[in-house]
């Protein structure tokens, strides 16, 4: 729960940009959710059923930036409910306001309060590929359909930005940690069982960025980062803690108006 609400992050992208009262910006962006490799999908059971967790392989994000008094800035994020490889989002909306604290060229930092409400759903527990197999190895816990498991990515947090601006380039490093209430609602037909199981983790998720951005002319500009997420987990839970940091690659496209 804590890899994949660690790709639904809405990090900086850069140093909190300039707005004037009621200016605006949009942007368009695209996060890489890595594969995982047979071993990191084997959750189910205390660590003993395979689930199937490689469903879309990128996360996107329109967003859109406010410019408020004394030099504010808020932050609108929606994820569309766009279905792809047996994932969707649905309602997923995150939030952030901010502004610069040291404003003085070429180096800046800007802080944020951030915020995410959403779920997504996907045919995880019984996925659909195995589903009304009555292959005991395809389909070990007897799947007569495909379920419709819901995960809830909720989070809260803060960020800072420290950046570099030569020109159009500027060069920046990210820090942040939301405190993350996740849900997983298992909805899935297992022989005659209708299992309802829920699983929940409440706990802090701290993250790191670094990135560049190239502005195109005063309106146009593009980002690119490396998000890393620190992580551990046990597999399965007597063993002992391993490191299994999530990597994600991102872009931006954005788009300042007058």
């Amino acid at each position: 729960m804590r890899y994949f609400a660690g790709t639904t992050l809405m990090t900086s992208f850069g140093e909190t940009p300039r707005l004037a009262p009621g200016s605006f910006s949009a942007a368009v962006e695209l996060g890489s959710i890595p594969r995982l490799s047979a071993e990191q999908q084997h959750v189910g059971f205390g660590g003993s059923k395979r689930e199937d967790l490689n469903k879309s392989p990128v996360v996107g994000r329109l967003r859109l930036a406010l410019g408020l008094p004394d030099e504010w800035v808020a932050e609108f994020g929606f994820t569309p409910p766009l279905q792809l490889a047996g994932s969707q989002a649905r309602t997923m909306f995150a939030g952030a306001i901010g502004r610069r604290l040291i404003d003085s060229e070429p180096f800046s930092l800007s802080v944020r309060a951030l915020a995410q409400a959403g779920k997504v759903a996907g045919d995880i527990t019984c996925p659909r590929r195995t589903s009304g197999d009555f292959d005991p190895v395809n389909n070990p816990l007897g799947c007569v359909a495909p379920s419709q498991d819901t995960f809830t990515a909720n989070y809260y947090g803060v960020d800072a930005t420290a950046a570099w601006s030569t020109g159009p380039v500027q060069l920046y490093a990210s820090g942040g940690i939301v405190r993350a209430p996740l849900r997983v609602q298992v909805d899935a037909f297992v022989g005659l069982t209708h299992d309802r199981s829920k699983i929940t983790s409440n706990s802090d998720l701290p993250w790191l960025t670094f990135g560049a951005r190239y502005a195109f002319d005063p309106k146009w500009s593009a980002g690119v980062e490396m998000l890393y997420v620190p992580l551990d987990v046990r597999r399965p839970p007597a063993a002992p803690s391993v490191s299994d940091p999530l990597r994600s690659v991102r872009g931006q496209i954005r788009y300042a108006f007058d």
